[in-house]
């Protein structure tokens, strides 16, 4: 109750807008999150999020560098983040579907490379850089502008997934069957990884590029341990996005911890405490199908007879 009442009395306090700030942007980019996350986990591409994410450093040190140092104001480092991860998006997509080269070698090429040129460009941009900032991230920092950007770029994932949805469904789920119903295969792979680029600029902000991963499936794996479609997992993991946003910043808040970190270990716990009462649930259950299944197995043979009611029983004769 104490975390509870400190974290509503700094978001009732006018001095301290940044916590409100951190708050809507958790909400706004939860939508995105539950969605996106729900499709990586079940097209088990989480590794092509890594590599977006960690390539997109290369964006936010390009921006950094040009604005400082050539006066080129109007690259924000999300913008550069968002023009180099969906560009490593597309190459990803395409050394997919067409080139012979091993996808695995490629998503790693990208992975080290975009992250050793972010850096090196954050070397040399003159005067302080937090690079600690964007690698584990940190939502207080989030301002008016950053709200603006992470509203818009959640609502246009949130739309092309509605839009889309009954041709991503089927994709996800069986890719052959949804080519052979006329489902564009090239486009939906190309369109997934987009919007998984997207959606991971908008946890660089917020959890940072090193904990991307964690944020884009903990909260969806949860979701899918309990719903047994993908809308409905869909919904369980914006919701569950979003408490694990709102608990972090004010667990965090309370205890002066980092929030990204914080809230990773919060959705890790969830995560753990969900599998393993489902897991407790499903061995009761097959404890007690085999039960009944031996008992059956049992009267068919006539090892033992079940008995009968009184006015069942024959009755001795003469």
């Amino acid at each position: 109750m104490e975390i509870i009442s400190s974290f509503a009395a700094a978001l009732a306090n006018p001095n301290v807008p940044f916590i409100r700030y951190a708050l809507i942007a958790g909400l706004l980019s939860s939508a995105a999150f539950g969605m996106v996350g729900s499709i990586v986990v079940v097209r088990r591409i989480s590794y092509v999020a890594g590599a977006i994410s960690h390539a997109a450093l290369a964006g936010l040190g390009a921006a950094l560098y040009f604005s400082e140092v050539h006066s080129v104001q109007w690259i924000t480092p999300m913008l550069g983040a968002t023009i180099v991860a969906v560009g490593c998006a597309w190459v990803i997509a395409f050394v997919t579907l067409y080139a012979a080269e091993r996808e695995d070698t490629i998503i790693g090429a990208i992975w080290a490379v975009g992250m050793a040129v972010g850096l090196i460009f954050i070397n040399r941009t003159p005067g302080y850089v937090d690079a600690m900032s964007y690698l584990f991230g940190n939502i207080l920092l989030v301002g008016r502008t950053e709200l603006e950007t992470i509203g818009i770029l959640s609502l246009v994932t949130v739309s092309v997934v509605i839009v889309f949805f009954p041709q991503i469904q089927s994709f996800c789920f069986d890719e052959l069957y949804a080519t052979t119903r006329g489902v564009p295969g090239a486009f939906f792979t190309l369109l997934l990884y987009t919007v998984s680029a997207i959606t991971v600029v908008l946890m660089v902000q917020t959890i940072g590029i090193v904990m991307v991963i964690a944020m884009l499936t903990l909260p969806a794996a949860t979701a899918g341990l309990i719903a047994r479609r993908l809308r409905t997992m869909m919904v369980l993991g914006i919701l569950l996005c979003a408490l694990a946003n709102t608990t972090g910043l004010a667990v965090s808040y309370h205890l002066n911890l980092p929030t990204g970190p914080t809230t990773i270990i919060l959705s890790g716990i969830l995560y753990a405490t969900v599998l393993i009462v489902r897991s407790i649930a499903h061995r009761r259950r097959s404890l007690v199908v085999v039960s009944d299944q031996t008992v059956t197995n049992l009267v068919n043979a006539g090892a033992c007879t079940p008995s009968l009611p009184p006015q069942q029983q024959q009755q001795p004769t003469d």
